[in-house]
């Protein structure tokens, strides 16, 4: 027999029973913008699923807990869910990779690094294992007024473009995100237009 597959609310609703944050139908629906009718429907149709159950503290109030085969699902599905985000970390990771190494290979050495976003860690990461060696690289908390010697690396969301034009610079969200297909050992690989 084929494994049942749980739809996105109800695995939802898993994660908020096994976390434990809601301790009752309303909470529930507030936590997942729902009502409480579709809540109750999602509820007994777990029950009956087998992938949680209640249980009764007093006359007034019940207890939602998860059954074996839904905290199984539950830490299924998130080692899945794990698995995939490395996976695209590792394609964005080589992404910025040959980003650098292309401008390394046109001579630049100096690199200025403009932004908030969690791709710095990535770009770090492949200056320390390539390119410390015969780069520099600083953080800038502000676009400088006059041009940098080397290019500017931007990783922020709404920086207009004329705001770098005396620069030599690159957009990496922008550099990033135009590629939908990333080579993985010599097939391609298609990912979502979302990073």
């Amino acid at each position: 027999m084929p494994p049942e597959i749980l739809n996105e609310r109800e695995f939802e609703l898993i994660n908020i029973i096994g976390a434990e944050l809601g301790s009752n139908q309303r909470d529930i629906s507030r936590h997942m913008n729902l009502s409480l009718g579709m809540i109750n429907i999602l509820v007994r149709r777990l029950i009956a699923k087998g992938y949680i159950r209640i249980e009764q503290l007093n006359k007034k109030k019940v207890q939602y807990l998860l059954t074996r085969k839904g905290f199984t699902e539950k830490m299924r599905k998130s080692v899945k869910y794990t698995m995939k985000t490395i996976s695209s970390i590792g394609l964005i990771k080589n992404r910025v990779r040959e980003i650098l190494h292309d401008l390394h290979a046109k001579e630049v050495r100096n690199f200025y690094y403009y932004g908030n976003s969690d791709i710095f860690t990535l770009v770090d990461m492949v200056f320390r294992e390539s390119m410390a060696e015969h780069c520099s690289l600083q953080i800038l908390k502000e676009i400088p007024e006059t041009a940098v010697n080397g290019t500017l690396l931007i990783c922020k969301e709404g920086v207009e473009e004329g705001h770098f034009d005396h620069h030599q610079h690159v957009d990496l969200l922008q550099e990033i995100a135009k590629d939908n297909y990333y080579a993985i050992g010599g097939e391609k690989s298609a990912m979502a237009e979302n990073i």
